[in-house]
């Protein structure tokens, strides 16, 4: 299918038969869309982003990509396709590409704002005790992966106050799994000289509920933190839209 590369410039294209080298003036933009284009983003200020359904939210986003055309008919396609503002956001390149008007600069506004997100959500909780900011912590969990079409498996370090300190990704996997080398985790524990870790990892079906696998991976990694007096304070599993913590569930 042939990309729709629309998004890729603001510049109009040249008239056919136009002299090679001349400066062609770009087409103005058309005073329905900019009256369309007012009255979002005033509404945007009025009211904020409780006042605007996904598909508008989207429009805003997608107004500097596409600088002079209409924009509602590929938000309205990209929710369609993906189900939400949050799971277009999140959408790998490559199934965004798939969508006719994606091009570049569409993908490059989406990737800043998931970026955005993520950025201001591990903000909250970096250098900060995790016990204080559960609720932060699991926040930043869900924005970074609960609408992953990939299981990720993430290792949380904290120090002796149980600060976090660093937050890495150990390993990418498939739709239903991802693979976990014990020793890797440990090393990098005693390289960052942590005292305790979070396991995280995600579910893309969408329900959290460990499998055999998580479990027995879960338990190697806890007899190797305490052969080396790490504490492996909980492995948290996310979903769609809840979590599963191993010890609230008694299986650590």
């Amino acid at each position: 299918m042939a990309q729709d590369t629309s998004g890729f410039s603001d510049a109009a294209l040249p008239l056919f038969g136009a002299v090679a080298g001349a400066t062609v003036p770009s087409a103005p933009v058309p005073s329905y869309l900019r009256d369309h284009r007012k009255r979002l983003r005033a509404r945007f200020l009025d009211g904020g982003a409780d006042a605007m359904p996904d598909y508008e939210l989207l429009e805003l986003l997608l107004f500097r990509a596409i600088p002079r055309q209409d924009v509602k008919p590929l938000a309205r396609r990209l929710i369609d396709t993906f189900g939400d503002l949050n799971r277009v956001i999140a959408a790998p390149d490559a199934r965004l590409r798939a969508v006719g008007g994606v091009g570049d600069a569409v993908i490059v506004e989406l990737k800043l704002a998931q970026a955005c997100a993520q950025r201001m959500a591990r903000a909250r909780v970096m250098n900060r005790p995790v016990i204080s900011s559960w609720a932060a912590l699991l926040d930043y969990c869900h924005t970074a992966m609960s609408h992953r079409e990939t299981e990720q498996f993430r290792v949380l370090f904290l120090d002796r106050k149980n600060v976090l300190v660093a937050d890495e990704a150990q390993g990418q996997g498939t739709v239903d799994h991802v693979p976990v080398y014990p020793r890797e985790i440990l090393r990098r524990a005693l390289e960052l000289n942590a005292s305790a870790l979070i396991l995280v990892h995600n579910h893309p079906s969408g329900d959290p509920t460990p499998s055999q696998a998580d479990i027995d991976m879960t338990q190697t990694i806890l007899a190797a933190c305490a052969a080396l007096s790490i504490t492996l304070h909980d492995h948290i599993v996310i979903g769609q839209s809840c979590e599963l913590s191993f010890r609230s569930s008694g299986l650590l």
